[in-house]
């Protein structure tokens, strides 16, 4: 026999059984759009997580005060960090010298009460230099950033989020007016555009200050961390490993940092997040399982049902492969019909969640869908072996006779 005439002569024995045939499509169905929707919410946090991190920069690196390390000996092994020198405005000064710095924005950060007209609020205020715009790819509403120049100069300007400019002006113009800090008083000179969190930081609730005055402000001499950019991709290792040796000289031979580059920290958290999505793919694939193992139930019926049809088909001639191949076709007809249903309702599915949350940018990538059709067609011909075999080893005589 051909194989459409394979095909059709499977079709046809399935549609005989409507009640049966669609059970076995909704299981096969409920599987593969579980691995499609699961895959796709994994899929979905990890290019949520890549795209924060994008918003740091494009060839970003990250100086944190002190070093992990690990330490050894008759105790057990444990991770400790030491700061045995704090971060300056120096240091951030000295790892310009470098052509393939772009930029660097020394941070401090901490938080104050902010006042106007009797309104008052708790807020994230960071103090930083003219560069951590480019840096972190924020674009301003209206007015201008923190002006460059002097950074040790404790200058009396801000910037403000956009929900901050909402709380304490409403819809009156803000850029010129006085925001009080804490115990000081800043001139406001521009209004954040930027929505949403980057990585923690509601953006539209900042206040940025110079770094000097931030110093001043929040009484520390010290920095939180310093955000360094390459000019090019290429350039991040070298940038490294300048950061490395200018701050461990400047810190008497001590290597008391620790600097993170943004691929390294996109590339763990990628490879966590793929992990992560392939489990809940294949807890949903056990679900495909339970359905193999229905088809094989369902199968081992029918071949009790159409033991005369069988017998029929070796009387004519039919050899006992041909009929393994024809219960053979019957599990690979329903395994595609039900994952082709499956991956329409999972793709259905994801749609609908990405609309319930547009910011997460959910959809099953192209392997999970091969890998479920792939499933679903494996899993049906395995667990249609058995009933294939039996049915291809009838006699014709005693199957014509019903026995």
């Amino acid at each position: 026999m051909r194989l459409f005439d394979v095909i059709t002569f499977a079709w046809g024995a399935l549609t005989r059984y409507r009640a049966r045939t669609t059970l076995i499509l909704l299981a096969m169905a409920i599987g593969v759009a579980a691995i499609i929707v699961l895959t796709s919410l994994g899929e979905g946090a990890r290019r949520y997580v890549t795209n924060e991190f994008a918003s740091l920069g494009t060839h970003l690196l990250i100086i944190l005060p002190g070093r992990t390390e690990t330490t050894g000996g008759a105790a057990p092994p444990m991770f400790i960090g030491e700061t045995p020198r704090d971060l300056t405005i120096d240091d951030a000064e000295a790892l310009r010298r470098n052509g393939s710095v772009a930029r660097v924005a020394p941070m401090v950060v901490g938080s104050a009460a902010v006042s106007h007209g009797g309104l008052e609020r708790e807020v994230p205020v960071v103090g930083s230099t003219s560069d951590l715009l480019e840096v972190r790819h924020w674009r301003l509403a209206e007015g201008r950033f923190l002006p460059p120049g002097n950074v040790h100069q404790a200058a009396s300007v801000c910037v403000i989020g956009a929900k901050v400019k909402q709380e304490l002006f409403g819809t009156r113009r803000a850029l010129g007016e006085w925001l009080r800090i804490g115990e000081r008083r800043f001139r406001i000179i521009g209004v954040l555009a930027s929505e949403g969190r980057s990585i923690g930081i509601d953006v539209q609730e900042l206040v940025i200050i110079p770094v000097s005055s931030a110093q001043a402000l929040f009484n520390t001499p010290s920095l939180f961390r310093i955000l360094v950019e390459a000019r090019t991709r290429d350039a991040i290792k070298p940038v490294r490993r300048f950061i490395l040796r200018t701050l461990t000289e400047r810190h008497q031979g001590e290597e008391d940092v620790t600097v993170i580059t943004q691929d390294a920290v996109l590339a763990t958290f990628d490879r966590i997040l793929q992990a992560l999505t392939l489990t809940v793919g294949g807890i949903a694939a056990i679900s495909l399982a339970v359905a193999g193992v229905l088809i094989m139930n369902v199968m081992l019926v029918a071949v009790a049902q159409r033991t005369a049809e069988i017998g029929l088909l070796k009387a004519l001639g039919a050899p006992a492969r041909q009929i393994a191949r024809l219960f053979l076709a019957e599990a690979a007809v329903l395994a595609v019909a039900g994952a082709c249903i499956g991956i329409a309702v999972g793709q259905a599915g994801s749609w609908f969640i990405g609309r319930l949350y547009p910011k997460l940018p959910v959809g099953a990538p192209w392997w999970a869908v091969l890998a479920a059709l792939a499933i679903a067609l494996g899993t049906a011909l395995l667990f249609g072996v058995l009933p294939a075999r039996r049915a291809a080893r009838l006699d014709p005589v005693q199957a014509l006779a019903r026995r």
